[in-house]
């Protein structure tokens, strides 16, 4: 599909950097980038999925690095970043998007199991982009932070991660204006319901609960790793080169309906008025 959508060689002589992109959406990502001709440079805390992903991203990238580190230890992930820079030189393309979540109810939730999530989304997107800013080509760089629904949408069992993805559209457009002078960049993307990733399988674990979600689209269906590369790609590129500050939706239309991960009471009301 990305295919008959972008030229080929769109990317062509860009260096980017994919921190959490070796699994999901973020290697969907890494993916499309060294399809359309990028260097690639992936991280994340797991050496075996830094090697299964490079191996993957060779297909399209003979020069395809990874890297193993912490998105909440800063001195890593400037070391990695550091490292790409000195091999491939300035960095285009910077994409944060290692995260954390799990369901559970605000008072059976503890401070570290909190803290934790917001570590890994809010203070590792920071940490990606603060410690990249040094070595992005200026002007000319783009930074594209992952978000999530839950900074918008108010859902059951999501309290950590409703605070750590709202401080990550903050952090996005706080930073596009800093950073605007000097023709960097800065904009999130918002996956919505996306098949076959693991966030998904955890909040929504029943057929049930597929269904409901699925409902809540105006375009009803579940989208894939490939629609948000798409738009990723767009960002990326010299198409996006006006757009920056924004936290774009790529959902079905999902947030406009607000109905986000559904309670279990909520699904057997939906279940129950179908019929």
């Amino acid at each position: 599909m990305l295919e008959s959508t972008f030229r080929s060689g769109l990317l062509a002589g860009k260096n980017a950097f994919v921190a959490g992109g070796t699994s999901g959406i973020n290697l969907g990502i890494a993916e499309a980038f060294a399809r359309y001709g990028a260097r690639v440079a992936v991280m994340s805390r797991n050496q075996l999925k830094v090697d299964d992903a490079i191996t993957h991203l060779s297909q399209w990238d003979k020069r395809a690095i990874g890297y193993v580190a912490d998105v909440r230890d800063y001195a890593a992930v400037e070391r990695a970043l550091q490292n790409f820079h000195t091999n491939a030189g300035e960095i285009d393309l910077v994409v944060s998007g290692a995260a954390g979540n799990f369901l559970a109810p605000a008072a059976e939730m503890s401070a570290n199991a909190f803290r934790t999530v917001v570590e890994i989304d809010l203070l590792g997107t920071f940490n990606v982009l603060r410690a990249a800013y040094a070595l992005l080509r200026k002007p000319g760089a783009s930074l594209i932070s992952i978000s999530a629904p839950q900074s918008t949408i108010v859902s059951y069992g999501q309290v950590h991660a409703a605070a750590a993805k709202a401080g990550v559209d903050m952090v996005t457009r706080s930073l596009a204006v800093e950073w605007g002078a000097d023709g960097i960049r800065v904009n999130a993307i918002v996956p919505g319901p996306i098949d076959g990733m693991e966030g998904m399988a955890r909040l929504a674990p029943t057929p049930a609960a597929r269904k409901a979600v699925r409902a809540s689209c105006p375009l009803g269906k579940f989208g894939n790793t490939e629609d948000v590369a798409g738009l990723a790609l767009f960002l990326a590129s010299d198409a996006g080169r006006y757009m920056t500050g924004t936290v774009t939706y790529c959902d079905g239309g999902q947030v406009l309906t607000m109905a986000g991960t559904l309670t279990p009471a909520a699904v057997k009301r939906m279940l129950a008025s179908e019929g």
